[in-house]
Order: C-alpha cells, then structure tokens, then sequence
C-alpha cells in the first residue's frame, strides 16, 4: 500500500516547500548559530529567513552548524512507528556529516522497541539540492507503487548516479573549511578564480577544476551536464543557489539552450550548507552516466 511507510529527509536537503507538501515528505530540522544566536533550520526558513542569514554571512558574521543527534531522531520517529508505519530516512552524505550515523544509531534501538516495524537509515551520499533531488524523485516511485523495501534498493542504487556539481564565489569558505590553503584562497580572489567542485561517490566535496571569472563557472556546470547527463527530457533537474537568484536565471537559461528537459526545480540552498560554502554558491544537479 501506498501509505504504509513515509519517507523522511532532513533539512539539508534543501528540498522546496511545494514539493515536500505536494509530496508528502517529512523533514527533519536541523541546527545552526550566527551571531551567537541558536536556530533551527526548517524548508520555510521560519526561524531565519534565508535571505537575511546571507545578509549576516555578507556582513562578516560567520555561522556554524551541528548534526543531529540520536535522541531527535527518536523523538521524530516514534510516533511514526507508533502509529503503526515505516520509515524510510534519506540523509545527509556521512562523508559531509555524522547525521547519519547518529539515525542509524537510532534505528537500531528504535527496532528493538518496534520489531514488527521496519526503519531503514540510507546515506544519499549527497547534500543539498542533490540530497532533495534524490528524496524528490524516491517520493516519485513512491507513488508509482513501490514499497519501502523496493524503494530503499532504488535510492542505494540511484545515489552514485546523481551529479551534483558546484560553484562558490568567496574561496575563504572553503579555505576556513580546509578545503584550501590560505594563500591559493588570496591569490584566487585577486585573480577572480572559481572553483569547480563535484560531490564524489563517497558523497565527499571535491576540487575538480579553477576558471576565472563567474559566468565562466557556470558555464562549466553546464559543460559537465552535458558530458555526463542521461536522458535529460526525462529528468526534473535541481538548480540550487545561495541568495543569488540572477545568476540562478542565468544557468536555467545555459541548460534550457542546451537541453530539452521534463522540469527544472530551482531553490534556496540553505544555512545548513550554505554556512559552510558562503552567498552565492550555486549548484547544479541532475542524474547522469557516473557521479
């Protein structure tokens, strides 16, 4: 039956309102401070609108955020379990975060309480819009009649195919994340170097490329969709962006040139991510021949 299990995310999927209401997805909410200040992140960006949190990160404010920990994954899914229905956990990358491990941790004693009940914790292995992309299109085959057993292999199976590829406009967020040094992030910024990077198979962020100048970098994200994506008029692609809707426009139009394609999803990326890679990351997802 179609209702007897729910899928769950959490918040750093990024996943718009619409299509978590039209879907019928649970998300979790997850933790970050600016400014001193704890919130929650939630779809709606109820506690801290996603505009102004980029507005404070612009201002030289920095943010940090923090998993979640095992007892909230206990206190969203009991009463799931409780109420007589399965659960199907679509998380964060493990190699971005300990969120999943911690569900899973939680899953194993939620079975021991529950054993007539069925919990399964997968790793995306992707974060942000690729992390929704994926939880979009599951709830899809959801929908066409699959159960949460048949679903779970499609997700495992599916992960390693979805290309998520980034870009970000300020190198000190990848330099204060230790993903570049110190003086390439000085030397790039005077140079107007991007980065192109990509998450990889074991769901890591990954450096795979430098252009100079912005639109050259969105430029290259279309170059990597049209070498590896696969049947793109059948595809809804996921566009996500850090406050920089222009340039957002921008690359619906590079892919629309490019390519026939079923839908083009397009988003906020949130704090959860974007306290990490700083206003103005923009990101380009979609399913195609290798990750």
């Amino acid at each position: 039956m179609i209702n007897d299990f729910i899928i769950f995310t959490d918040a750093a999927s990024d996943l718009p309102t619409e299509l978590i209401e039209t879907h019928g997805v649970s998300v979790l909410p997850m933790y970050f401070e600016i400014d001193g200040k704890s919130y929650r992140h939630y779809p709606d960006g109820r506690e801290l609108g996603y505009s102004r949190f980029y507005q404070m990160l612009r201002s030289g404010i920095m943010a940090k955020t923090s998993q979640v920990n095992n007892l909230e994954y206990l206190h969203y899914f009991e009463p799931v379990l409780k109420s007589g229905l399965d659960i199907l956990y679509i998380s964060l990358s493990s190699g971005l975060s300990g969120t999943y491990q911690s569900s899973a941790m939680a899953a194993k004693k939620l079975m021991e309480r529950y054993p007539e009940r069925k919990i399964y914790c997968v790793d995306s292995r992707c974060a942000s819009v690729g992390q929704g992309m994926l939880v979009y299109h599951a709830a899809l085959k959801k929908y066409e009649g699959l159960d949460i057993d048949e679903l779970k292999d499609w997700v495992v199976q599916n992960r390693d195919h979805l290309c998520h590829w980034f870009t970000v406009n300020d190198l000190n967020y990848l330099k204060r994340g230790g993903r570049l040094s110190t003086s390439a992030a000085i030397v790039g910024t005077m140079l107007s170097v991007k980065p192109i990077l990509h998450v990889d198979k074991d769901g890591h962020l990954i450096l795979r490329g430098k252009v100079r100048g912005r639109r050259k970098s969105l430029v290259e994200l279309a170059d990597h969709m049209e070498k590896f994506c696969v049947s793109p008029e059948k595809q809804t692609i996921f566009i996500g962006h850090g406050d920089c809707i222009d340039d957002a426009g921008i690359l619906v139009s590079m892919v629309e040139q490019r390519f026939a394609l079923k839908n083009i999803a397009v988003s906020y990326i949130g704090p959860i991510i974007g306290a990490h890679t700083g206003p103005d990351v923009m990101t380009l997802c979609f399913f195609g021949s290798e990750k």
